[in-house]
């Protein structure tokens, strides 16, 4: 399992306080925000892009990350294999909870998303990743991330090798041990990581 710090609310002099305190992966919901940091931290630290990217920014992300979570749009595939030089990974942004606030395919289109997608062999799936609604009990989020882990299983012996399938991205500061213990390989934080390095 690997630490993500979300970094959203982190300026570019702050990232120092990051980089120092032994952080290594870190993921930006901006591609202006990335650009910044990416060139000063580049040698430092390890960047993936967790916010909705728009197919006009692709090309600000596509060289500063090794890991895009938020793919859930034919047209960003698309987008992304125009500008691919070589592999591009990828999440499959999956809406679990069906919440009309949130990004994302639902689940029952998932692997219709992946048949469609096959043409545009530079974007490799590795994974999946999703946002479970706010909920003052970690517990009630469970079944998300147990939802999310039974897709990942469907879908993998489906679509390997081309698509390794492995990461499952779920889980942020209010409810990342449960996500952990229903099989999160990444986990985002935010709040919760940097009001602690600063004593909150």
């Amino acid at each position: 399992m690997r630490l993500l710090a979300a970094t959203k609310y982190v300026d570019v002099a702050q990232m120092a306080l990051v980089r120092d305190a032994g952080l290594r992966l870190v993921g930006e919901n901006r591609a202006e925000d990335l650009v910044q940091k990416w060139e000063r931290y580049h040698d430092d630290l390890e960047f993936h892009f967790i916010g909705h990217l728009q197919r006009r920014k692709a090309r600000l992300v596509v060289p500063r990350v090794t890991l895009i979570h938020s793919v859930e749009s034919l047209s960003l595939v698309r987008e992304l294999h125009s500008r691919a030089l070589g592999p591009i990974d990828v999440l499959l942004e999956v809406n679990v909870s069906g919440e009309e606030s949130k990004y994302g395919i639902l689940p029952g289109d998932a692997e219709a998303f992946m048949k469609e997608s096959a043409p545009y062999d530079s974007v490799r799936f590795t994974g999946l990743m999703t946002m479970a609604p706010i909920v003052r009990d970690p517990e009630d989020a469970r079944p998300v991330f147990q939802r999310l882990r039974e897709l990942r299983d469907q879908l993998a012996p489906r679509f390997a090798p081309c698509h390794p399938m492995t990461e499952l991205s779920m889980g942020m500061s209010n409810d990342y041990a449960v996500a952990v213990e229903e099989g999160a390989t990444i986990v985002r934080l935010g709040s919760t990581l940097f009001a602690r390095a600063q004593g909150g």
